[in-house]
């Protein structure tokens, strides 16, 4: 790995040249180095280099100040832009997320000192090759998440990092050194000084990877107690029936890594039994039942997903489907028709999805016949769609003003009606005519 090459993109290696041939180092540093190493096509190209702020701005037609007083300048180059560091260090930190202030220095190894973790302290150039100072390919090759230097020095600076190290360990399939793992434990708490977005962007990343199951670490490290005290309560409830093998937060784990990496869906599994633990009781027989579970994790997903500042679609997707994920039927067309019509059109792909996974994160009792009661409905629901059956009143063949033709009077009645003649075409399809609609109308009338 010594002769590691990185190849560079173009405009990249451009403004490293020009930085160089004025008698400055400039290297692409962190994740970029990172995902290079490791396969994979980095998000963003980060440079740093000695070169002071204003000595950068100097060099380039088109720069804007993106956070100068922390050494950052964006550079353009045709219509993309490349934020260039002076290499820094900071000082001291007062609210675990800022320092008090930041020197500028001409070492690179100051620099990368202050990074978070080994694989985003390495830097690169064409002309030096590879900078790892502090051993990033090394736990690269042992696949392992560990803090430059001093851990709990690292998580003092910026608490999120503590997430930002499980976050990584999801997405890489890594695990967290012991060093690294007791320094999380010990200044969990400090992640209360941590914005809402900031750590809803961390946890939206952790849950949508290849190992949403890490949550678990972040309960077992208190974590979780911090900003997510709902998902300590389902781990620590157990269901004692036929139905299931895991407790309700082992069994949460579960549907998660049941269910595709969408945000919404996984999200849905994250809450979808949050209510549990409130209105768990236990029958003569040592049986636990959770009754009308599905509507207090409703209520409880929108206080999380409200509390970490998600947005308006996220919320109202991710609830509903929290609602309705215990929402069950015989397979029949009709009933069917009645759930598209009462989950939404929109969200019923979805809550099929979330019903397969919730399902298969329980025990195998009876799991035959829930599987192909779903298939069932899988195959009645592709029927439903190819026929163009109606199932909700956007596609009912009549209007209100088709009522009001019929001498009804416009408010509530209609509304009724149309709610009636709607209810008759769920139940047979084959009255969506609107000569039949419209005699029934005039029946009732």
């Amino acid at each position: 790995m010594e002769n590691l090459r990185i190849t560079l993109p173009e405009r990249v290696d451009r403004i490293i040249t020009i930085l160089q041939k004025h008698g400055y180092e400039a290297y692409a540093v962190g994740g970029c180095v990172r995902d290079s190493v490791l396969g994979r096509k980095p998000m963003d190209w980060d440079i740093t280099t000695s070169a002071m702020p204003q000595e950068t701005k100097a060099l380039f037609h088109k720069t804007f100040d993106t956070g100068i007083e922390h050494g950052t300048v964006t550079v353009m180059m045709g219509d993309e832009g490349f934020e260039v560091t002076t290499y820094r260090i900071d000082g001291e930190y007062e609210d675990c997320r800022h320092p008090k202030e930041v020197t500028f220095t001409r070492n690179l190894k100051d620099d990368l000192l202050r990074r978070d973790f080994t694989i985003n302290a390495m830097a690169y150039n064409e002309k030096d090759g590879l900078v790892d100072i502090f051993g990033g390919i090394r736990d690269i090759q042992a696949n392992i998440i560990r803090c430059v230097g001093n851990a709990k020095e690292r998580f003092s600076e910026d608490a999120l990092r503590i997430l930002r190290g499980l976050r990584f360990a999801a997405q890489l399939g890594f695990r967290i050194e012991e060093g690294t793992r007791r320094g999380m434990k010990e200044l969990a708490s400090t992640l209360e000084k941590i914005s809402a977005e900031r750590i809803q962007a961390e946890l939206v990343k952790l849950v949508t990877s290849d190992r949403p199951e890490l949550l678990r670490d972040a309960y077992e490290l208190g974590i979780t107690r911090v900003f997510l005290p709902e998902f300590d309560r389902i781990m620590v409830t157990g269901q004692e029936t036929p139905h299931h093998m895991y407790s309700v937060g082992e069994h949460t784990l579960h549907a998660m890594k049941n269910i595709r990496a969408d945000k919404a869906l996984r999200l849905t599994m994250l809450l979808h039994d949050m209510g549990k633990p409130a209105l768990k009781t236990v029958d003569d027989e040592g049986v636990a039942h959770f009754k009308r579970h599905a509507a207090e994790s409703q209520v409880i997903a929108k206080d999380v997903l409200k509390r970490l500042k998600f947005d308006n679609d996220t919320q109202s997707k991710v609830t509903r489907l929290v609602c309705c994920h215990d929402y069950r039927m015989p397979a029949t067309a009709k009933n069917v028709r009645r759930a598209m019509n009462q989950i939404g059109e929109d969200l019923f792909p979805y809550y099929m999805e979330v019903r397969r996974a919730d399902v298969l994160a329980q025990s195998m009792y009876m799991r035959d016949e829930k599987i192909k009661n779903l298939d069932d409905i899988e195959i009645l629901y592709q029927e439903i769609v190819q026929a163009n059956q109606c199932v909700s009143l956007k596609d009912l063949a009549v209007s209100g003003r088709d009522l009001i033709g019929l001498g009804m009077k416009p408010g509530k009645e209609i509304g009724a009606c149309l709610d009636r003649l709607l209810e008759q075409v769920i139940e047979k399809p084959e009255c969506n005519e609107k000569g039949k609609l419209l005699k029934l109308a005039s029946e009732w009338m």
